[in-house]
């Protein structure tokens, strides 16, 4: 399988825009209704397949045809992607998911000891519901959905973080990360937990407070998240740069290793995200946030030796960088860029411009078009004999060479962070660049991903082909990538991220869920 002529194009206009010098343009976002019909095409495609196969249950396996129970039996599906269909105003997708979410009982689960993510539950199901309701009560209530069945989202959510509660059952109130609800109430009685699955409960359960007017939910969530406002323990490796792991028994840090990637990343997302909130109420966590992005710039911020042109995020262990990042990582170019939107800072502005701009270069040097899990490279900081800084293996020193990375998991697995980032791109610039960088990786994604009635993961995007499927779609295709992308062509409004001067409506949960903020 080969990538189309116009791919090709789009991709390499890409990539030779990265050798060119960020530029502050002023043109305002314009509509593609085309490309967009064609997304929310493939999201009809999707929950059609779901629909089909695997309704009400929570994750369609595309391949065969069937499903997994793998996030309470709940539904995720469902409730994730339900302000999907309502920003494409699909009513009629919409009102049988509202069906559905009406009947939920949150209290329990079909199976005995099944063991619930706090974290996974939390963006997807609670703010799943949390922004549909307030884009159903808000600038959407024109689709004139059920009533009743509005008005049961809260309902639900409250009932929902009534489970919930029982993680912060701690000595500290730092939540467990895993709790059960048959046959009995509990958490799991872990020792830690980490600052991602701490600190990415605050927008969702200030929210439920404020819409529910129970103070409790969102006591809870910024009682643990003082713990990281203000660390004991193991040090800082630079200002506002902390450590993973923070005990339940005292609140306190067990390390100092972090980054901007899995277990640590949406903390420092939700820090500038609760200041776009309310910036009355959260301005300390804005200055943590300006801590942490000062820090980053000036230690994280990596090139590789065959392409210094590119800047990726290091991690670090204390303060020894470490080389490596990955799909998740590159949310941070849209965060950089929010961040520069709401303080009016034009050097978070570029760097989120740099970050986007360099982590979408692993979708043009693959083969696929599409970029990894994850990757490393050589850092042109360290030395060469740092243990850190690691050649790449035998068989890609060729791509390294051109690419300026090498995979070290080529999969990919339907994931939304390089588009989300491209898309705060496109509404901070107006620069159409951005529109055909997200176009292109689409075009590649429902090309090679697509398998029966829907669409399914890939084992190694370093094949032109994507390698194999992988039996699974996972309820973020629908409800952040595909979501991301649609609202990259889509018409102005007020649920868009606005980045050229009016102000922000809503703001994001790292689900790509809005919820209304303060006021």
């Amino acid at each position: 399988m080969r990538l189309s002529n116009k791919s090709i194009l789009l991709l390499e206009l890409a990539g030779a825009a990265l050798a060119m010098p960020s530029r502050r343009a002023v043109t305002a976002p314009v509509a593609d209704h085309a490309r967009a019909h064609d997304v929310k095409e493939a999201f009809e495609i999707s929950w059609n397949g779901y629909y089909k196969h695997a309704f009400p249950h929570d994750t369609l396996h595309p391949v065969t045809n069937s499903y997994v129970d793998d996030r309470a039996g709940w539904g995720v599906t469902v409730v994730d992607a339900l302000d999907t269909a309502i920003v494409m105003n699909s009513l009629e997708i919409v009102q049988p998911m509202l069906d559905h979410i009406a009947k939920i009982d949150f209290t329990t689960t079909a199976k005995a000891n099944e063991a619930i993510s706090l974290f996974e539950t939390n963006i997807r199901y609670l703010g799943g519901l949390l922004s549909a309701y307030d884009l159903l009560k808000g600038p959407y209530k024109h689709l004139g959905a059920d009533a009743g069945k509005v008005d049961a989202l809260l309902k639900q959510a409250q009932s929902l973080g009534d489970s919930l509660s029982v993680a912060f059952d701690t000595p500290s109130g730092i939540p467990d990360p895993t709790i059960f609800l048959n046959p009995t109430k509990k958490n799991s009685g872990t020792d830690r937990n980490n600052i991602a699955e701490i600190g990415t409960l605050v927008l969702e359960w200030t929210r439920l407070s404020d819409l529910s007017g129970n103070k409790t939910y969102a006591e809870l969530a910024q009682k643990a998240e003082n713990y990281l406002l203000h660390p004991t323990g193991a040090p800082e490796a630079w200002p506002g740069l902390i450590g993973t792991w923070v005990s339940t028994g005292d609140g306190s840090f067990l390390d100092s290793s972090g980054g901007w990637s899995a277990y640590d990343d949406s903390f420092y997302e939700y820090l500038i995200k609760m200041y776009v909130y309310d910036p009355k109420a959260f301005g300390e966590y804005k200055d943590r946030w300006v801590a942490a992005v000062d820090s980053t710039r000036k230690h994280l911020v990596s090139h590789p030796t065959t392409r210094k042109d590119l800047s990726f995020l290091s991690a670090y262990s204390g303060q020894q960088t470490i080389p490596s990042s990955g799909h998740l990582a590159s949310f941070a170019g849209g965060n950089f860029i929010l961040g520069g939107i709401v303080l009016g800072e034009e050097k978070y502005k570029q760097l989120g411009l740099q970050i986007t701009d360099s982590y979408y270069e692993t979708y043009v040097q693959e083969a696929a078009g599409i970029g990894p899990e994850g990757f490393n490279w050589v850092d042109a900081g360290l030395s060469a004999d740092s243990p850190n800084n690691r050649p790449p293996p035998a068989n890609q020193a060729e791509f390294y060479k051109k690419a300026g990375f090498y995979n070290t998991s080529p999969y990919y697995i339907l994931r939304p962070e390089t588009v989300e980032s491209v898309y705060y791109a496109y509404r901070l610039t107006g620069d159409k660049k951005y529109q055909d960088m997200a176009w292109a990786a689409f075009q590649q994604i429902r090309r090679l991903c697509r398998v029966n009635d829907a669409y399914a993961e890939l084992t190694d995007v370093s094949k032109k082909n994507g390698g194999s499927f992988v039996d699974e779609m996972q309820s973020f295709w629908m409800a952040e990538t595909l979501k991301y992308l649609y609202l990259t062509f889509a018409a102005d409004g007020p649920v868009h991220v606005q980045g050229q001067g009016a102000a922000n409506q809503f703001v994001y949960n790292t689900e790509a869920h809005p919820v209304a903020v303060r006021g």
